[in-house]
């Protein structure tokens, strides 16, 4: 993959990613961000500026939990769970998701022409 995501188009799926790592197990922020890099190649590497508000968001959305714990490197670090709501939350955007790459295959001349 040429080089990573611009940050405008990773805006859109950066909630999407986050659930989709999460659905593996617990992670807290750094983790999150680098497993989302580590599968995606390095092409996407959402900022802190991206990530931590929607963690927060996810959390007051009842897609996340998320809760504080001793680390033995370092400060406490704040871990994130999905939920059962963000299981469906996931499913939902994984669904929307699929046909908008569909869609945006198709209009710039990639799949089914």
């Amino acid at each position: 993959m040429p080089g990573r995501i611009r940050g405008q188009l990773l805006k859109g799926t950066t909630t999407l990613l986050v659930l989709t790592v999460l659905r593996d197990g617990e992670l807290y922020g750094y983790e999150i961000a680098q497993r989302i890099r580590e599968r995606s190649g390095g092409a996407f590497l959402p900022s802190e500026g991206a990530l931590y508000p929607a963690l927060h968001a996810l959390e007051a959305g009842g897609a996340l939990e998320a809760s504080w714990r001793d680390s033995d490197r370092g400060p406490r670090r704040r871990y994130y769970k999905i939920t059962k709501s963000g299981l469906g939350m996931l499913e939902q955007h994984a669904t929307e998701w699929a046909a908008f790459s569909l869609g945006m295959a198709r209009a710039v001349g990639g799949a089914d022409r």
